[in-house]
């Protein structure tokens, strides 16, 4: 048996403060220079031997660089993508906001997931994508009925299916409510229930919430690209006026934003949207509902703008003239003073989105929604506040700008095609064909040749 060694001090390697083991003596710990220069002398001495090398770590800096190039890129990608659809025109917009709606929704989907459940559960996901699809067709059929109606109502595919529509959304949702419940699985309710209820969540709040951006597309460019302008001009004047003179903390979710970062947001907000506005009013493109889904920059539109567009002369109140070098009024288009609390909600309100996906995002302990767009995470975490300000913006220009025909040529068609019957249709046709003739508007010989056919199906 081997003798135990007594009084014997063996070396010890201890780790300083700086990351770098030296024995325990007093000496000089190695740098990294001299070890370099060790190993070359090593690699000298045994040449027929692997050489030895150092293999560098990326330093924080250069993960910075290299985060911050990628971010860069992708921003201006965006950025890109974003005017270039807006100068394609309508339908461009469209296509992009439906792509938008539909990845949020599955990412919002995935941070829920378990994927050892799902093997188990086949259908699971499938249901998720068959109520997404279920909503989509309900949401994006009410507003082209709504919109385009004096097209769809008369067309030989669309007009059953346009009087019907909401009957056979609500059916196709019955369906997939029933197949849930069929495949039911012991000893998974809480999941699969769990599952039905989130997806039901994201539905109303990412899919519902961007429909009405598309409705603001077709009321108008300027109803899309101004909610959109600021909030991020908000986000951006937050993180300036944040890192150049916030003290305060905001909010314990988010502890980065500062009370100084969000007060000074919100005037810059307001600055950046007045000069925004000022600058789209001057252009039909922006201001004109859209009635041609293939129109762009280049064609244009034509409309007769709406009055908040127009400039209004205003009596200045007499506490305000001095302030104004004695000005007793002032003239200004409505759309102005609209701004103010556009801009004031897109401040003080939509950032509340933000702060909710943030929370959303430490409760499933996840950094990010995603990584669809590299160095920005998800789409999720770039459209967090954008879902809320696009429903407010609906709701504010319903409410307070929005015009209103007693008649329009779509309403007159639906209530013509429903309401009367094939006779009656065709005795509308015969008297709007002679009243046109009439007016000589239609030539006589048109006339001549329609008139006896609808005589002739009467």
């Amino acid at each position: 048996m081997a003798k135990s060694r007594r009084n014997v001090k063996f070396q010890h390697r201890f780790q300083g403060a700086d990351g770098v083991f030296t024995d325990g003596s007093n000496s000089t710990p190695t740098s990294p220079v001299k070890m370099s220069l060790s190993i070359e002398a090593l690699n000298e001495k045994n040449p027929g031997k692997d050489s030895l090398e150092i293999v560098p770590e990326a330093t924080e800096y250069e993960k910075k660089k290299q985060t911050f190039i990628t971010r860069t890129i992708w921003t201006l990608v965006m950025i890109g993508v974003f005017f270039g659809g807006m100068a394609a025109g309508h339908l461009y917009i469209l296509a992009i906001v439906t792509v938008v709606q539909v990845v949020t929704f599955k990412e919002v989907i995935a941070i829920a997931n378990v994927p050892s459940r799902e093997k188990r559960l086949q259908f699971t996901k499938g249901l998720n994508w068959y109520f997404l699809a279920t909503t989509m067709f309900y949401l994006y059929g009410e507003s082209v009925i709504y919109y385009f109606k004096r097209v769809v109502v008369v067309d030989a595919f669309l007009g059953p299916i346009s009087t019907h529509h909401r009957f056979l959304s609500f059916m196709l949702y019955c369906f997939g409510f029933v197949f849930f419940v069929a495949t039911l699985k012991k000893g998974h309710y809480k999941f699969q229930f769990t599952q039905f209820a989130w997806t039901h969540m994201s539905l109303l709040l990412v899919v519902v919430q961007a429909q009405f951006i598309i409705n603001n597309i077709f009321e108008g460019m300027i109803w899309f690209f101004l909610p959109v302008s600021l909030v991020i001009t908000n986000d951006i004047f937050a993180y300036i006026c944040g890192i150049t003179f916030g003290r305060t903390p905001l909010i314990k979710i988010s502890p980065k934003k500062t009370v100084e970062g969000f007060v000074g947001a919100w005037i810059w907000t307001i600055i950046i949207g007045l000069g925004l506005t000022n600058l789209l009013m001057r252009s039909k493109y922006f201001i004109c509902p859209v009635r041609d889904l293939g129109s762009n920059v280049w064609t244009g539109l034509e409309c007769t703008p709406n009055p908040v567009f127009i400039p209004h002369e205003y009596v200045l109140p007499i506490w305000l003239r001095p302030m104004l070098w004695g000005h007793t009024t002032m003239t200004v288009a409505p759309m102005q003073f609209h701004i103010l609390a556009m801009a004031t909600f897109a401040s003080l309100i939509a950032p509340f989105g933000g702060f909710f996906a943030s929370g959303l995002k430490r409760s499933f302990k996840i950094k990010d929604f995603g990584e669809t767009i590299p160095g920005h995470g998800g789409i999720t975490d770039r459209m967090d506040c954008q879902f809320i300000m696009g429903f407010f913006s609906y709701m504010y220009y319903q409410s307070f700008i929005a015009t209103y025909t007693p008649v329009t040529v779509g309403g007159v068609l639906e209530t013509v095609i429903t309401s009367l019957s094939l006779e009656e249709q065709l005795e509308v046709a015969q008297g709007i064909q002679k009243y046109l003739v009439g007016q000589g508007v239609v030539n006589e010989k048109v006339n001549y040749t329609l008139l006896p056919l609808i005589e002739s199906c009467i």
